[in-house]
């Protein structure tokens, strides 16, 4: 009886330190938040700023030149992942020096302890660990094998209702990559930060709403009516 008492007594140790393990490796997140306005509804993004600092600011650059805006989500694999594409060569404006630039920058891979589940922002890259680019993954399930071999970055903190409806569109199988049929458009990109005040945060979104649509119309603008 007593040895019983001590096995059960050491798996409840176990337990509560793999919990204390698990808790430990979960990272805080930062005040700022970025939403994405896709065809399929808004998605919002929290970043992990001591995990992936150099990640960060270089999204955050991207996002702030509105290099997302018209870009597209190339890849939805349900259960796995669903991919923005790289700057560089996914969206349909063209796109000016400055924010050329950037999204071609290579950004070294911060890799952590940090895990992929379901919800996790996670950097694409090619086989050098230091290629990352501006392409990232929103988790849509937990993938244990890409742990420390891809650098992650934030999580999605609203939204979950738009990644399960771009889980039932159609898709098409290209080599590796499961792929929408249809172009899942990311119409625009804007970001805040929580710790403002309410009416000043609510001014603060509308103005930068409003300044992404127009650079944009402008854009398209130059093109169309050079």
């Amino acid at each position: 009886m007593r040895n019983t008492r001590i096995v059960i007594l050491s798996l409840v140790c176990l337990a509560f330190l793999s919990v204390v393990k698990a808790l430990s490796h979960e990272p805080e997140l930062g005040s700022a938040r970025v939403v994405f306005q896709t065809s399929y509804g808004d998605i919002e993004f929290g970043f992990y700023p001591k995990v992936a600092p150099k990640t960060l600011d270089h999204i955050f650059k991207l996002v702030r030149l509105g290099g997302y805006n018209t870009n597209h989500i190339f890849r939805v694999d349900k259960g796995f992942v669903a991919q923005v594409a790289d700057v560089a060569n996914g969206r349909s404006a063209p796109m000016n020096e400055e924010q050329r630039k950037e999204a071609e920058k290579k950004i070294v891979g911060e890799f952590s302890d940090v895990k992929h589940v379901r919800g996790t922002l996670s950097m694409g890259r090619y086989d050098d660990p230091n290629s990352a680019q501006s392409s990232f993954s929103m988790l849509l399930g937990d993938a244990p094998h890409l742990d420390r071999k891809y650098a992650v970055f934030g999580k999605v903190t609203k939204g979950d209702e738009t990644l399960r409806k771009l889980e039932e569109v159609p898709t098409r199988r290209e080599g590796i990559f499961v792929m929408p049929t249809e172009r899942i458009t990311i119409l625009s990109t804007y970001y805040y930060d929580t710790e403002m005040e309410s009416c000043e945060e609510e001014r603060s979104v509308l103005k930068r709403r409003l300044q992404a649509s127009f650079v944009e119309v402008e854009r398209q603008r130059m093109k169309c009516f050079p």
